[in-house]
This record gives C-alpha cells, structure tokens and sequence, in this order.
C-alpha cells in the first residue's frame, strides 16, 4: 500500500504574474501534474501544498521550482509556460528519480540556442551533450528514436551559426526514400519535388526565423534544400549541412556525403536505425558510419532513448513496445536457428552411420 504524505514549500521572489502563469489558465498546468504524478496540490498565494506518494511529491516539488525559473522574463518577453513544457519536466523528473546521481543538475548552466523567435533549450541530459558536441565536433550524429528532438536541435544550432555568422549558408538534405508507399511522379522545380520529403526541417525553420524570413533566406540561396542525389561533386565550404532521415541512406551515398564537407563548414546527421525504408538487403549508410567512424577524432555519435522522447507521453511506450517485440522476434529467431542447425547436425550423422559399409565375419 502506498503512504500519502505531504509537503510545503514557498515559491521565491513573490510574483504574482509568474506564479499565474506557472499555474497556467484554470489550474491547467497543475492538473496536468496531478494527473500523470497521482498527487493533490492546493496553493495559497505563493504556499504550495502536495499530497500525494513521498517520490511524487518531491518531484512536483522540483518541477514547480524549475517551471517557476523558466516564466522569468528575458530581455522583458515573459516565457509562458505550456502544456509541453509541463510534459517535458515531468519526462526530466522520472530521469533524475532513475539516476539519483543527475539529482543536482544545474538547467541554467545547460547550453541554450538563440533563435530571433526565442530560445531554444535542450530538455535533457542526452539533448545537452547532443547540442555540446553540435557545436564543438565537424561531424555529429543523431541516432535514437522519433521525438527525440535530434532533427529540432540540429536545425536550432543551424540558425544560431547563421544569425552569428559563423557560417554563410544552411543547407537541408535527405535521401529521397518513400515510407513504404510509392509516391509517384512528383509535379514541380527540383525544390518542389523535394520539399515533402523535407517537411520537418521546414517546421522547424520556419518556428524559429518566421515564414517571411525563411522564404528570402531560400530565394537568396542562404538556405539550400537538395536531394542527397544531387550532392556529388560538389565542395561545402562555409557551410551548416543537416542530413535528415539518414538511415535511408546507402552505403556509398553516406560516404559521398561525408566527403562533400569543406573549410568552416559542420555537418549533422540525424537518423533512427529502427526504420530503415531500404529494400530488403540493403545495408544502411548509417549502420555501416557506426561501425567504421567511431573513435574517430572530430566526429561526435550521440545515441538517443526511449525516455529521450519529448513528444506526447504514448509515443516513448509506443517505441519500447516496438523495441520489446523486435527483441522478442530477434531471439526467436535466433533459436529457431540453433534447432535447424541441430536437426541439420542429426540428419548428417544419422546420413553418414547409414553409409557405413558392412564387414562380414570370416566363417570357422
């Protein structure tokens, strides 16, 4: 049986605004803590009470002080606390439970993004070693499930060396694979007939720089999409190079891109090795990178988790049911194996004492 227990805390400075804004409009964003964390929380003024299992208190506790920092106002914009920023917090919380160790991280010392529509910040251990090693290595990889936030945070640490001019242009590309549907023929100028498959680094551009922006930053060639197809032969000098949905990617189409980048220039190559789109047969570029580039000086992988995801709470149970089932099928499998090799072992012997001639006694 669970012990109900209960703690008192204050949340300082006093302010008012903050504070409703923390709440979120109608108690929002407590009944969301309330919900997924099985607690009770009343507050008078800025006296905030939990009820609830002792790990879940404590939890809340840290999650409402965290929150509580993040709606100070920056530069006089007041960052409002959302449904999503909830979500994320409660994700860091079950982290930190599980790593007693990580207790005492220090969020603000984390490494942030600035971005002309706000900041962006890595919501998590791996997220913040994924953006340090972006910004320090000339080669880095994603490589983890969807709702990791690789392909976002690569984008953000793109538009952050532009607007500070350390690079001169960001260039999108991805291998155009279909997800097991064939689209056909499709309508258009090279950008058009790319652009679906590009989608996601478009979302995120536009998040970050506004739609206007992004458009003339495409029409002035700062920001370049082109399939993965059309790099050959080409030199990147001065340039941010996302390579999206890199798992699509062949062994030769991996090792040509990585020999296009140039002086100044870094490259991002996000990917999840769990939904390859090959034909059956295939090997993955992005398998054969991890097998062949690791330990080498300059170049960063960075492995994501199921409990990396910073997307709706089903999501991360949706991959570790998928990753459970592949497990399950792998060792079925593999014992399915082992009984043909021994049944192919048996049947040899059993071939092998048939064939043995027969030697007849001499008579007396």
């Amino acid at each position: 049986m669970t012990t109900v227990n209960s703690i008192t805390f204050k949340l300082e400075p006093v302010d008012n605004h903050r504070q409703a804004n923390l709440c979120g409009p109608l108690d929002d964003n407590l009944k969301q803590l309330e919900k997924r964390l099985g607690v009770e929380i009343a507050y008078r003024g800025n006296e905030f009470r939990i009820i609830g299992p002792e790990q879940s208190n404590k939890a809340v506790e840290k999650i409402l002080k965290q929150l509580y920092v993040e709606t100070q106002a920056v530069k006089g914009e007041t960052n409002n606390v959302s449904a999503e920023m909830v979500h994320l917090a409660i994700l860091n919380a079950d982290v930190l439970e599980q790593e007693p160790t990580k207790v005492d991280v220090d969020y603000e010392k984390m490494v942030t993004i600035k971005t002309k529509r706000g900041v962006v910040k890595p919501r998590n251990q791996n997220q913040s070693g994924y953006v340090q090693n972006v910004l320090t290595n000339d080669i880095t990889f994603g490589i983890g499930p969807a709702g990791t936030g690789k392909t976002y945070l690569a984008v953000a640490c793109a538009v952050d060396a532009l607007e500070r001019q350390e690079v001169r242009r960001i260039l999108l590309t991805r291998p155009a694979v279909e997800a097991g549907e064939k689209l056909g023929f499709l309508p258009g100028d090279l950008s058009q007939k790319v652009d679906p498959y590009l989608r996601p680094l478009y979302d995120a551009l536009f998040e970050m720089l506004g739609f206007e922006k992004v458009e003339k930053l495409i029409e002035r060639s700062v920001i370049e999409i082109a399939p993965l197809a059309y790099m050959r032969g080409r030199t990147l000098n001065d340039a941010f190079i996302i390579l999206d949905e890199s798992q699509n990617t062949t062994v030769e189409q991996m090792k040509m891109f990585l020999t296009r980048i140039g002086f100044n220039s870094r490259a991002v190559i996000t990917g999840d090795i769990t939904q390859v789109d090959l034909p059956r047969g295939q090997k993955s570029g992005l398998r054969h990178c991890i097998e062949v580039l690791d330990d080498i000086p300059g170049i960063s992988l960075n492995f994501f988790q199921s409990k990396d995801v910073v997307r709706h709470p089903v999501v991360a149970r949706i991959v570790e049911a998928y990753e459970a089932h592949e497990e399950k099928m792998t060792k079925l499998r593999q014992e399915k194996k082992r009984q043909e090799q021994l049944a192919a072992a048996k049947a040899n012997e059993n071939s092998n004492v048939q064939a043995m001639p027969t030697v007849n006694k001499p008579r007396d």
